[in-house]
């Protein structure tokens, strides 16, 4: 039977993504004046901030993994394969690049023009807008494999390239010759920087050489040589110290000092991986870097003899997580523990939420000596293979204990210190050649009991870390590896289960053993739903077992996976149980039906699984990748149609969700672009049947009716006094804009024109109409009132009242002019737009000549009509007011 993807669950982003081995890039923006940086993650790029790190922009998907990039001040470009694009907004694919044979691996922009170079030999230059090849070279990787690219700065059309043979060459691309070619210094070229100081770059080379040249004169000034490998990235500070920072394939970065010519100081360990990218803020003490371990970090450059601190920085997990929890009772943390060995805190509401909780290290209290000689590594803890957390306890000890690979120690971790806990939990007298397998915290975060793959099961105080005994006869519960352990909610049972194919009941306090259950097969994991009392068994016949530990039956089996069943989740309520496997399905079983109710494929096989203790989100983690992903559930968002799914369903693929921006953050675009006419703009009225009130502030309409109370309030105590001397007054026209008159004739003009010399006035001249009167008497013969509307708008209330006022007859109007008014509020009323607007101007027209008015048959009919409008619209609204209040007097009161 044919599927059509899941319909209970939709992908919504994906946590924990921000960098790869691909160098980053930077930009500064001029408008918001402020550097962002950009990371390849996969098949797309982010866009961070970099005083906050965070995520403002995420890119369109490509067809393959980004494998080079490069910005300038208004393009992102990426290359895949041998397809390069330019991206605008930091999102958009604008323009595709079509010519490489090969695969692309250098980018450089530079000006109006983009240089490509790949791994055949071809360095192409392209033009930016309109994609054409403006110059082709073709090398022969055999004498000189094009390995770095850079444009000597006041170098105009140069570009100077590097190669892994050692050898440089100058070359001007307008031109197309070449200038110069230098020697090298018999070593392979990585990466060319240029230096504050003009005709002087900076050269890395495959040995761990750092050469400081002068490409005018073709001389070394100075070299330095690191000790950890090839140079990953070079780059240059530019705030006032002679500092040039250098990164090495094991994460070390050293400093260098340019005057002193030695080596200042280095930070080992920056990252865990490579330094992939090293990039000084343009004036400032900040480096920014990047590697292939998922972390972007920022060093402030404020300490003592010139060293770096950790200013902050984005970073997830370096290898795949495998096991992950929600912590917590809101659902907005999740407990991440990784390949990698560390133990992380991932927030689903913002990236600043985000916790490390680090590394697990062995006690150094206790083995001070022996770790003497130790290298890094050898102090870390393996990779934490199961976790329990607990929030009950957590403010006052360790809330998390977790079991490590190949340990029988089980360590403790403090989720609001973020750090390992004081604690290492062994058992007294085991073989030391047994492993912690399982692990539960009780629900009043007291206790700890721990399984181990000799068949103990042991209990510990977290408080203490003192051992308080153990489960079985000759301290041993199992007769093989323990694979589940779980307790319920008042602390009265102890559940667990093992390779010997039995499920064993033991009463908690007194650790005595009441009942067991044989299995139809040996179980893989175990889940309880404490509030249901429910137990879910993975076996390894790739089938599911559902017990209910109040009559300590199996009430439920279930088939249908097709490979190792890796992780399962209950739903908040317990009425669904979603289990995934290494057949790349994730499973969701409706368990009062007995039933498969949803289904469907992923890309890559889950290895966890973790429900929100609200139902919201369901998290995913996956092979070979390192995010954390999240699915919103459905049936929240509105009704949802599940029935049983026959025995012949065939899944259907779900694609995997991407990350997107944070909506708090600003989204970064270039310069020019801001001011794109094409920018979305929401429209005025949304629907002919709602009602749109005004942008204007409240005081611009809400005291009009209140205006002679105002003027009373704000009557000065003493008049004016005149100015002491005015050297001249300039006269001026009669009317509500003020014009100055013409200046007066002289004898001779009087002489030529005596009809001006009359005393009598035209009416023009007294006339005081405005420009909204005019725009009245123009809507009358358009229809359109929108001109004198707009007009009222740009008045503030004292002006809005003589404008009003000016409409009787008796003020220079007329009563075509009140008529015109009348219409004006009946075509906003009809529209549905201003609706504040059109009531209080209304309001103020009745107040002023509702006297005149009663007087005018045929304005009094325009009224009535109005009048009834009026009632119209406020039933509508009543009646929507009336069922709002109605709800949600209902959702306050009753019981559900």
């Amino acid at each position: 039977m044919p599927a059509g993807g899941s319909s209970l669950f939709s992908g919504f982003r994906v946590l924990g993504l921000y960098s790869n081995h691909v160098p980053h890039a930077l930009r500064y923006h001029l408008k918001h004046r402020e550097f962002y940086v950009v990371t390849a993650v996969g098949r797309s790029f982010h866009t961070f901030n970099v005083n906050r790190l965070g995520i403002v922009a995420v890119s369109n998907c490509l067809p393959d993994d980004i494998a080079c990039m490069a910005a300038d001040r208004m393009l992102v470009f990426a290359a895949c394969g041998r397809l390069v694009s330019a991206f605008a907004r930091n999102k958009e694919v604008v323009m595709r690049y079509h010519g490489h044979e090969q695969e692309v691996r250098l980018l450089l922009p530079l000006g109006d023009q983009l240089i490509s170079a790949d791994s055949g030999g071809d360095v192409i230059v392209w033009d930016v807008h309109s994609g054409d090849v403006y110059l082709r070279l073709h090398f022969d990787p055999a004498t000189f494999d094009v390995s770095a690219m850079m444009h000597p700065s006041t170098y105009l059309n140069k570009v100077l390239l590097g190669s892994s043979q050692g050898a440089l060459q100058l070359w001007n691309i307008k031109t197309s010759k070449l200038l110069f070619t230098f020697a090298g210094w018999s070593a392979g070229v990585t990466v060319l920087q240029q230096s504050p100081a003009v005709d002087v770059v900076g050269v890395g080379t495959a040995t761990g050489r750092i050469i400081i040249h002068n490409i005018r004169l073709d001389e070394t000034l100075m070299s330095f040589m690191q000790d950890w490998g090839p140079i990953t990235s070079l780059a240059f500070r530019t705030d006032g110290p002679p500092i040039v920072a250098s990164g090495s394939p094991q994460g070390h970065i050293a400093f260098w000092d340019l005057e002193r010519r030695q080596l200042i100081t280095q930070h080992r360990h920056a990252h865990r991986t490579a330094i992939a990218g090293a990039t000084f803020l343009h004036g400032e003490p900040l480096l920014v870097t990047n590697g292939a371990d998922n972390a972007i970090k920022v060093w402030i450059f404020d300490q003592e003899g010139g060293g770096a601190r950790l200013l902050r920085s984005r970073q997830g997990h370096s290898a795949p997580p495998t096991t992950i929890r929600h912590h917590g009772n809101d659902g907005k943390n999740i407990l991440s523990a990784g390949q990698d060995g560390t133990l992380q805190s991932f927030s689903t509401v913002h990236e600043r939420f985000n916790k490390s909780l680090g590394h697990g290290s062995v006690n150094k209290k206790k083995e001070k000596k022996k770790k003497k000689g130790l290298t890094y590594e050898e102090l870390r803890l393996p990779a934490i293979t199961a976790f329990s957390s607990a929030v009950t306890r957590q403010s006052d000890w360790d809330g998390i204990v977790a079991c490590h690979r190949d340990r029988l120690a089980s360590t403790t971790w403090n989720y609001q210190r973020c750090t390992m806990g004081a604690h290492h939990l062994q058992p007294p007298g085991s073989r030391m050649d047994a492993i912690a397998t399982a692990v539960e915290i009780t629900s009043c975060g007291n206790f700890a009991v721990i399984g181990s793959s000799c068949g103990r099961v042991d209990i510990y105080n977290l408080q203490s870390g003192l051992h308080r005994g153990c489960y079985g006869n000759n301290e041993k519960a199992h007769n093989g590896v323990v694979r589940g352990i779980a307790t319920d909610t008042l602390n009265q049972l102890t559940l667990t289960t093992g390779s010997d194919w039995l499920l064993k009941f033991w009463r908690f306090k007194t650790r005595k053993l009441e009942e067991e259950l044989k299995l139809s097969a040996a179980p893989a994991s175990m889940k309880l739903h404490r509030e249901s009392g429910m137990l879910a068994l993975a076996l390894d016949d790739f089938t599911l077992a559902v017990v209910d530990i109040e009559t300590r039956r199996v009430v439920r089996r279930f088939a249908g996976h097709h490979g190792n069943i890796n992780d399962m989740t209950f739903s908040p309520d317990g009425r669904w149980l979603v289990t995934v496997a290494m057949d790349c399905t994730l499973r969701t079983w409706d368990l009062p039906s007995g039933s498969l109710v949803d289904c469907f494929l992923v890309a890559m096989a889950p290895v966890g699984v973790s429900m929100s203790p609200t139902g919201d989100f369901l998290a995913t983690a996956h092979v070979d990748s390192l995010g954390i992903y999240l699915w919103t559930n459905k049936s929240l968002c509105g009704p949802v149609g599940l029935r049983p799914l026959p025995a012949d369903y065939q899944p259907a693929v779900e694609t995997l969700p991407g990350v997107t921006a944070e909506e708090t953050e600003q989204e970064v675009t270039s310069e020019e672009e801001e001011d794109d006419d094409d920018a979305y703009q929401s429209a005025e009225q949304l629907g002919a049947e709602l009602v749109t009130l005004s942008l204007l502030p409240e005081s611009r309409w809400k005291s009009l009716l209140h205006l002679d109370e105002i003027k009373k309030r704000n009557k000065p105590v003493a008049p004016p006094a005149a100015p002491a001397a005015a050297p001249f007054f300039l006269p001026t026209v009669p009317g509500l804009t003020p014009h100055f008159a013409t200046p007066a004739q002289t004898e001779q003009e009087m002489q030529l024109f005596p009809a001006c010399q009359s005393k009598v006035l035209n009416w023009g001249v007294l006339s005081q109409r405005s420009e909204f009167i005019c725009a009245l008497e123009s809507a009358l013969n358009t229809g359109s009132f929108d001109q004198p509307l707009h007009l009222l708008k740009d008045c503030g209330p004292a002006a809005l009242s003589v404008e009003l006022t000016s409409l009787a007859p008796e003020g220079g109007g007329a009563k075509e002019l009140l008529l015109a008014f009348i219409q004006m509020i009946d075509s906003m009323l009809a529209g549905g737009r201003d609706f504040d607007l059109a009531h209080a101007y209304l309001a103020l027209f009745l107040k002023l000549h509702l006297r005149s008015l009663s007087q005018d048959t045929v304005a009094m009919e325009a009224l009535l009509r109005l009048s009834s409008r009026l009632e119209m619209g406020w039933a509508e609204l009543r009646a929507s007011f009336d069922q709002s209040l109605c709800l949600l007097s209902y959702t306050k009161s009753a019981l559900l």
